[in-house]
């Protein structure tokens, strides 16, 4: 571990085969401490003895089952664990639903988004005042202004700015504004992954990329071009999990954004799914931002 220059974090290059595991634990670095991530209920207590609440926010191309493996480790760990559908038809209008969603719930809140879902928490936060802690999974952390169209073209290395017709199916839905398409990742049955399992389940078994890409939930395009609000960054803490090899988001703005936001980072060697492929890694993230809520 180094020690960066303020306002940077120190960071924690988390290659590890487990990070709940002692002799090869995740190191999760802050600004003021270094904080083990634990893996049991007990030591989740905060000072309070509540837990905060934990909200799973799916990206493009995803569903809540995404994170089916997470929410697994995180309730074995003793957390109540919501991970509601992400609408994916617009900055504001998604993070509006989120935030709705939140404000149902009693106590405080940790929110963790994977991708676009980045998008929507740094949105809804900055409407719910029980939110106390983000965490980003491979996700977009947008500065105000910023779009998903943008900060894909920000870095070279992203496989979704492309052609569109050569990884996306394009297709018209009723009731949205005049032109827009909902955008699905090709793939086919046959094994042909061209833009599902390259692009965006890199490093997921073939079997597992059929299930998700069968069940993946479209992007509406006009979503892309939204400009992002206000940042909750700015005031919450937050976390980021980079995937060294993903091909959606280059690494590199991954950590750029991380850095600008002042968050915890965990480096891992995994695609654009880290939330399937090491759900060790992101559940012990998420586990450490939650004990330090109070």
């Amino acid at each position: 571990m180094r020690t960066l220059p303020m306002p940077r974090p120190r960071r924690a290059r988390a290659f590890v085969a487990s990070c709940v595991l002692a002799a090869a634990a995740t190191v999760f670095a802050s600004t003021s401490q270094v904080t083990a991530a634990p893996a049991s209920a007990a030591a989740a207590e905060t000072n309070t003895g509540q837990k905060p609440t934990i909200v799973l926010v799916h990206g493009a191309w995803a569903d809540a089952s995404s994170w089916n493996a997470v929410i697994s480790r995180l309730q074995h760990a003793g957390y109540t664990v919501y991970a509601p559908p992400n609408p994916l038809r617009g900055v504001d209008y998604d993070a509006r639903t989120l935030a709705s969603f939140v404000a149902t719930i009693p106590g405080p809140v940790v929110l963790v988004g994977h991708s676009y879902g980045g998008m929507v928490i740094t949105n809804a936060a900055a409407k719910s005042p029980n939110v106390k802690a983000l965490v980003y999974d491979d996700a977009y952390i947008p500065a105000e202004g910023e779009t998903v169209f943008q900060i894909n073209a920000a870095r070279p290395g992203s496989c979704v700015t492309a052609e569109p017709s050569t990884f996306l199916n394009l297709v018209p839905y009723p009731g949205g504004p005049a032109g827009d398409v909902d955008a699905y990742l090709k793939w086919a049955p046959n094994g042909a992954y061209k833009g599902f399992q390259d692009c965006f389940a890199n490093g997921v078994s073939a079997s597992q990329a059929r299930l998700l890409a069968a069940g993946q939930r479209p992007f509406a395009v006009s979503a892309g071009s939204e400009p992002s609000g206000a940042p909750a960054w700015k005031t919450i803490p937050s976390w980021a999990v980079v995937g060294t090899t993903d091909h959606v988001i280059p690494p590199a703005e991954q950590r750029s954004m991380a850095e600008r936001a002042n968050a915890h980072i965990t480096e891992v060697k995994a695609g654009h799914l880290s939330l399937v492929t090491r759900s060790d890694v992101v559940a012990c993230v998420i586990t450490g931002a939650a004990r330090t809520v109070r």
